[in-house]
């Protein structure tokens, strides 16, 4: 400052008596680095033989883009769904790099590959949860329908895809053929064949029941959805004061559970004439009459969050788990190939994994394409992502 900025006297020699500061955060320009790998040539001169030193085993082309890149091409397009035309304008614009759609695949097969091992794990780590969810959503795959089925726990996701939606494809799957605990679907018919507990998602069960009340106006589903905010908030309550469950409060759910159970069969008696008169078949039941059925015959499933504490509410965690389909496709598209399905699935399943466990992806991707995606104990849940291309032995 060299003048006041009042009377214009002259400060050039006057000593500042404080500062006041302001930061700018910012980043530097993106510069493409070469580093250039020489191999040794020499004739021996014992037997006349041209001698060749190895290359690093990452080097294997005399030009070639580095880990760096690769895992940040994989980066956009199986973590923010960009489209690999849009990935290589990116590139690009940002950094001056002309990257292809090729490339990019070459790079996601690599990483496919590498990951083979960390599929096998997370596998296992789903199979000895207490609970896991299940769901499945369309995606197309060569124009075709294909079904995305998911597994996953609050820290582990396993991703399948196959061109069935039933048994066919959960049995290929290979998870609840083998699965002991409590599987969490959203009450799909053929997820009730496989010899584990089942728990029923109650916020599809209180979609229905607010659906039915104002269509139909029936007092029983008003009084059952109350009823089954009313248990949530008490299991609520009892985790986050981790207390046990008091079994006469229990009880006594289960109680004014069975009396609502009574009104909707008042209000939806069985039809007296059962058969329809010139017609084959039953007398159809209301949507009202179905819900209350399924509320009868799978009261245990529905009430297995009050009598279990490990067990949700709901099944949200499969829900947003397999949310990110449908953002892939309504961005970047559909899959044009099977093994191009199979690899985002794995590597998504990664991401998602790493994600739930705190790591940065970015990182945890570059670690995979180094070939030490993650070092997972199997006696813990402790992750730890590795920078450098060989895992640390033990």
């Amino acid at each position: 400052m060299s003048y006041c900025k009042e009377c214009g006297h002259i400060l050039e020699d006057i000593e500042a008596e404080a500062y006041e500061k302001r930061q700018i955060f910012d980043i530097p320009p993106v510069n493409l680095t070469v580093t250039e790998h020489r191999s040794q040539i020499k004739t021996c001169p014992n037997c006349g033989r041209l001698n060749k030193a190895d290359f690093p085993e990452s080097v294997k082309y005399p030009v070639q883009y580095g880990p760096n890149i690769s895992s940040s091409a994989i980066y956009f397009k199986n973590h923010h769904f960009i489209p690999y035309e849009r990935i290589s304008e990116l590139f690009h614009d940002v950094m001056g790099i002309k990257i292809c759609s090729a490339t990019i695949i070459k790079a996601e097969r690599e990483c496919f590959q590498n990951l083979e091992e960390f599929e096998t794990i997370i596998r296992e780590k789903v199979l000895a949860s207490p609970v896991i969810h299940c769901d499945e959503t369309g995606m197309k795959v060569q124009g075709k329908r294909h079904w995305l089925h998911v597994a996953s726990t609050d820290k582990y996701t396993c991703y399948f895809t196959h061109p069935k939606r039933g048994s066919e494809a959960i049995d290929a799957m290979g998870i609840l053929p083998e699965f002991k605990g409590v599987a969490v679907p959203d009450g799909w018919k053929p997820y009730n064949g496989y010899n584990c507990d089942h728990a029923l998602c109650n916020a599809h069960l209180q979609r229905e029941l607010i659906g039915i009340e104002e269509n139909y106006k029936q007092q029983w589903t008003k009084d059952m959805n109350e009823l089954l905010s009313e248990m949530k908030k008490y299991t609520d309550e009892c985790k986050e004061q981790v207390k046990y469950l008091d079994f006469e409060q229990v009880k006594a759910l289960e109680k004014m559970f069975n009396a609502v159970i009574v009104k909707g069969i008042e209000e939806n008696p069985p039809s007296l004439n059962p058969k329809r008169q010139g017609k084959r078949g039953m007398h159809p039941k209301t949507k009202a009459r179905n819900l209350l059925d399924r509320f009868i015959e799978h009261k245990d499933k529905i009430l297995s969050f009050l009598t279990d504490l490990k067990v949700p509410f709901e099944n949200n965690q499969a829900e947003r788990d397999v949310r990110m389909m449908k953002l892939q496709q309504k961005i970047s598209g559909t899959f044009k190939t099977e093994r191009g399905a199979e690899a985002f699935c794995r590597i998504r399943a990664y991401i998602s994994t790493i994600r739930k466990n705190g790591l940065p992806v970015l990182e945890s991707i570059l670690a995979a394409l180094k070939g030490a995606p993650l070092n997972i104990t199997l006696n813990s849940y402790k992750f730890t992502p590795f920078s450098s291309g060989v895992a640390p032995r033990g």
